[in-house]
């Protein structure tokens, strides 16, 4: 393989509206693993789908060296689908058990070519990425969204690619299964490029792509030197903004400064010559000196004023829009050991244990559920919520305010602007009060007259965070479900903000370790085989 695997070469796509999403942009990838990041919206999946060639680009040239494997976000896959078709092995394993069945038709060779060891390979693929118990008859709609998402990394596998795309791969695994796609690619010696939001699996990367304003930049190292070294380009460009506000407001000063004087300049020299008695002829000339000296001086201080301007939205540009969440929620705040929720031998379906499952809530427990895809988590978070009832066994809550934070995100009324979405939520807190808690949350002046609808996945979150946060009553139990699905790296460091702050208990799904370790996490439950235990 050369040196490059993937060459984008001054490429453009706009999607049929003219919305622009990329503009001449060129980059290379070189062999080995690349993560790629960038905020929502910013045109990642977009990138893997020219370089896939499934969009056309409307300018520029994609150029791929050898095989290519892609792995989408969302898997569109028939249900009726058996799992050999989906991982294209369908055909050359009929023609294989044909010939094994005595058929020598030609076809059936011709079909099978160089691919005797097909079925190995594949009951090989399967086994390390989880699936060893799935037989290649079964239909795709009795799987579960983790196993559909296991089976399309091994239909790529399978092809033998030289490039490998993979669009947020552990979305909906479970931590079992992210560590054996953690395996599988470790193993995996092609060129691989990455658009995930997983700290762990970018951790595991050779180098860092940034996709930031129409351009990329390549970080060398894991996605932890990466933060570093972005961490320490925000501090220099935060400095580099203040010293150049400065130097603004130096420069306004003084012009005006300037202004001044030569307005008093003017004044007593006006006096001066009515005093002098000089012929009008020879004090014209020397008002007009004057005016014409004040002129460039005044020039030449403006002049200073709008370079400075220019130096600040300079750096104003160089610094990104990726601001963390400093809050303060004492309302928040859960007595030490006061019991919030209590559920005895609860049973749904019969989804659980035949003795049912357990659980204590106290304030202000930190608890992680996890758990196999399936197990019943999110079940698990509706009975403590209330919005399911338990077929069997006995709930207890302490009647505080419970928030549920599904993955949809569906609390908040689209049609409703972020600060009516709060008003309503926190009707008895003064509107100035409630202006100043939403710029807490980024919303500041026109921002927070945004529709709800018309919000980006991170800007939903936040709205969404301060609207549950600020709530008369306060919560004092949260419950989140996969809170970091679909979220991109600035929001879930936001997430992670708004929960340190957070006084009360929660329970968090979540198959994401390096979140959990930044929530603070103190208590860890697994749900699987119908039991809860610790």
């Amino acid at each position: 393989m050369s040196d490059a695997c993937v060459v984008c070469s001054h490429l453009s796509f706009s999607w049929p509206d003219d919305t622009p999403v990329l503009q001449d942009l060129s980059v290379t990838v070189p062999p080995g693993r690349t993560g790629l990041v960038a905020p929502n919206g910013a045109g990642k999946s977009t990138l893997l789908r020219l370089i896939a060639g499934e969009l056309a680009p409307t300018g520029g040239t994609v150029t791929v060296d050898g095989v290519l494997g892609y792995l989408p976000q969302t898997l569109p896959l028939d249900g009726e689908l058996t799992v050999a078709e989906v991982l294209g092995v369908d055909a050359v394993l009929r023609a294989l058990h044909a010939i094994e069945a005595g058929d020598a038709a030609e076809e059936h060779f011709t079909t099978v070519g160089d691919d005797w060891d097909v079925e190995e390979r594949t009951r090989h693929e399967l086994d390390r990425l989880g699936l060893a118990d799935v037989a290649l008859h079964r239909r795709l709609r009795t799987l579960s969204g983790g196993q559909v998402v296991s089976l399309g990394l091994a239909a790529q596998l399978l092809k033998r690619p030289d490039v490998l795309l993979l669009d947020e791969p552990t979305n909906n695994l479970d931590l079992d299964a992210r560590h054996r796609l953690y395996a599988a690619l470790d193993d995996w010696p092609g060129c691989l490029l990455v658009v995930s939001h997983d700290r762990a699996l970018l951790d595991r990367m050779d180098r860092i792509a940034e996709l930031d304003r129409g351009s990329v930049s390549f970080f060398g190292g894991t996605f932890s030197a990466y933060e570093e070294a972005a961490q320490a380009a925000r501090a220099t460009a935060e400095r580099t903004v203040r010293s150049a506000e400065l130097e603004v407001k130096r420069e306004k000063r003084e012009l005006q400064q300037a202004r001044e004087r030569a307005e008093r300049r003017a004044s007593n020299a006006a006096r001066n010559l009515k005093n002098a008695g000089l012929p009008r002829i020879v004090a014209g000339g020397l008002k007009r000196s004057a005016q014409e000296s004040a002129g460039r001086a005044q020039d030449t201080h403006a002049n200073r004023v709008g370079e400075a301007q220019a130096r600040l939205d300079e750096a104003s540009r160089a610094l990104r829009d990726d601001a963390v969440l400093t809050l303060d929620l004492p309302d928040t705040t859960v007595p030490a050991g006061r019991t919030l929720f209590v559920g005895e031998r609860m049973q749904v379906r019969g989804l659980f244990a035949d003795d049912g499952v357990e659980l204590t809530v106290r304030g202000p427990e930190r608890i992680a559920l996890t758990g196999p895809n399936g197990a019943g988590k999110s079940t698990l978070l509706r009975l403590v919520e209330g919005s399911l009832t338990p077929e069997s066994g006995a709930v207890r809550r302490a009647g505080g305010r419970v928030a549920y934070l599904s993955q949809r995100l569906d609390l908040l009324d689209p049609g409703r602007t972020v600060a009516e979405n709060l008003a309503a939520y926190a009707p008895d807190r003064p509107q100035a009060e409630r202006m100043t808690l939403l710029a807490r949350f980024l919303f500041r002046g026109a921002r927070a007259h945004l529709p709800v609808g018309a919000l980006s996945g991170g800007e939903l979150l936040r709205a969404t965070l301060a609207c549950v946060l600020y709530a008369q009553p306060a919560p004092h139990l949260l419950l989140l479900d996969e809170p970091t699905n679909n979220l991109d790296l600035v929001s879930v460091g936001q997430l992670e903000s708004a929960l340190k702050a957070y006084r009360g208990a929660f329970v968090v799904v979540s198959h994401d370790e390096r979140f959990l370790a930044e929530i603070g996490v103190d208590r860890w439950l697994r749900l699987a085989d119908g039991r809860l235990g610790d």
